[in-house]
């Protein structure tokens, strides 16, 4: 009897594991949760990095945004995709799109010295040490991507890396015919 009772953790994980892969099997890959799309930039005031410090004082992000189309990127030096995507925002910025940076809890310090070893695409970078903002926008990780309306709607999200110049483009035009 004693035998069986060994048996029933074992049944229960492997019961897990047909759930979980049942789940996967059924999981559309290309569903991404935008639940910020169409809501208004959220008030969150952080601080502007300057040189390799964070400056005196906080500005809102939703200022920074407010009465032009922008991207905002959230990103960190200690993020691999965030150095994958890199190439597609500084090509953004070529182009005119304005691209905010929030270095999401990143050390300011590193934050430079990721911007001076890759280039700086942001026309402003915002410092996010404890996550605020991530969690006002529902960010789930980094790197995640908003265009942002002049009139501070959120238009559309990408959450993962801009790893093509076809979701770069994307993201451009949407910027763009947000004006």
């Amino acid at each position: 009897m004693k035998r069986w009772l060994a048996v029933i953790p074992l049944v229960g994980l492997i019961a897990l594991a047909v759930l979980f892969v049942g789940w996967s099997l059924r999981r559309d890959p290309e569903f991404r949760p935008d639940a910020m799309v169409g809501q208004t930039l959220p008030a969150t005031t952080l601080p502007i990095l300057t040189g390799a410090v964070p400056r005196p004082g906080a500005v809102d992000l939703s200022e920074v945004a407010r009465g032009r189309p922008v991207v905002i990127n959230l990103f960190a030096s200690w993020c691999a995709p965030c150095r994958i995507e890199h190439p597609q925002l500084m090509a953004m910025r070529d182009q005119g799109i304005t691209v905010i940076g929030v270095a999401y809890k990143d050390d300011p310090g590193d934050t430079r010295a990721f911007l001076d070893e890759l280039g700086d695409p942001f026309e402003v970078v915002l410092i996010d040490r404890e996550g605020r903002a991530g969690l006002d926008l529902g960010v789930s990780g980094v790197p995640e991507t908003f265009v942002v309306a002049a009139d501070g709607t959120i238009v559309t999200k990408l959450a993962g890396p801009i790893v093509d110049a076809g979701e770069a483009r994307r993201l451009s035009q949407a910027a763009l015919a947000a004006r």
